[in-house]
């Protein structure tokens, strides 16, 4: 594989998975192709091409990878040991000793089980919402009044708008009281635990950036509230349709008002500048749709009347609306050649593959992840 190269502060790494084929993907992109001509596999130099290992077999792995099941959660029971949760991984050993662990397997189980609850679910339809579900959605509401309180600051800076320090702050002073909402007493001193997953979930105050990273702990968050009882299967659903489709709603907002920088973003050989969770999500809920197939996110009448049904549509319409130069297939070849793809159940396992290899197995994003006593480090 190629050296690693990853500016300073990033999230990101340079490698990638091609849904439609499953391998990594040698050439420069080939011009226009049809379903009938499926593209080739080629895979853009982002680094150069120092020392290269033999990568016969890479392509091979990934082929190989099995798509991730759904795991059932376990909960946690007395006696409580929770703890200020801390990062673990920094090397590749790291990184592989956390893909062979249970724990590895019950998160992104957690995330398929998630998944698989919004199959063929559109936004607006009827779902459980139990008390605490209701109170995440109304805390993620508070975080975007505080976007309308606190507005950007005039600067010319591309990206990267101060005042988004100050949203941060005052998400962040507010943490502990959101997390009481949620936790009977007997479950109070799991803040030490949760708060500091749910601070990570919408950017780096600092860097004054977002990506996969934090969007992972977002999920990591609503996992040990799984882990904690307080969340249920029964939940799930509306997890995916009413938090996950609020917090998205917030971190556009974030991104928009503050010109949030992509956390290492892959330039245009990335799925999206800052989300990949909703592309999951979102696949799944048209998995067996009667008219809408993988090539419809071609079709503007298509994203203008559905998007605001299905999350992976609302995506596609939001990555048009803020890259305006040039094709689609331009600035966002990874999603075009995604719509390649024959129907949604192929989309949404290649994409929890993707996930598993681009997202929870590299160190750059991973190195930022935290581990206490409910997401243990073995």
């Amino acid at each position: 594989m190629e050296p690693s190269h990853t500016p300073h502060g990033s999230h990101h790494q340079h490698d990638h998975t091609c849904v439609s084929c499953g391998g990594p993907t040698a050439f420069p992109p080939p011009p226009s192709w049809s379903e009938s001509s499926p593209p080739p596999v080629y895979r853009p130099i982002r680094a150069p091409a120092v020392n290269l290992p033999p990568n016969n077999n890479i392509q091979q792995t990934i082929i190989l990878t099995p798509v991730p099941q759904a795991q059932k959660v376990q909960v946690v029971s007395p006696p409580y040991n929770f703890q200020t949760p801390t990062k673990m991984i920094h090397s590749e050993d790291d990184i592989r000793r956390f893909r062979d662990s249970t724990t590895s397997k019950n998160f992104i189980g957690f995330v398929v089980a998630l998944s698989e609850s919004a199959r063929g679910q559109k936004i607006s339809d009827p779902c459980h919402m139990s008390p605490v579900i209701t109170s995440i959605v109304s805390t993620l509401q508070m975080l975007t009044h505080f976007v309308d309180e606190i507005p950007p600051f005039e600067q010319s800076a591309r990206y990267g708008n101060l005042a988004y320090r100050d949203w941060h702050s005052r998400m962040t002073e507010n943490a502990d009281s959101f997390m009481l909402q949620f936790l009977p007493a007997d479950l109070h001193s799991a803040t030490v635990e949760l708060t500091p997953y749910f601070t990570d979930s919408f950017g780096n105050m600092s860097r004054i950036d977002y990506g996969t990273g934090h969007e992972t702990n977002f999920a990591a968050w609503l996992y040990c509230l799984a882990r904690l009882g307080i969340i249920n299967e029964s939940d799930y659903p509306a997890i995916v349709l009413r938090v996950f489709v609020k917090y998205l709603e917030l971190m556009r907002r974030l991104q928009l008002v503050y010109s949030l920088e992509p956390a290492g973003s892959h330039g245009v050989w990335g799925l999206d500048d800052y989300h990949f969770l909703p592309f999951i999500f979102g696949s799944s809920q048209l998995i067996d749709h009667k008219y809408m197939k993988p090539k419809s996110i071609h079709n503007d009448d298509i994203l203008e009347n559905f998007s605001h049904e299905y999350m992976y549509l609302q995506c596609i319409a939001f990555v048009k609306k803020v890259k305006t130069g040039g094709l689609f297939a331009e600035h966002s070849p990874l999603l075009d050649d995604i719509s390649g793809v024959p129907n949604w159940n192929k989309v949404n396992s290649g994409l929890l593959k993707m996930y598993k290899l681009e997202v929870m197995e590299k160190v750059p994003i991973m190195q930022h992840f935290l581990f206490g006593w409910l997401i243990k480090w073995e």
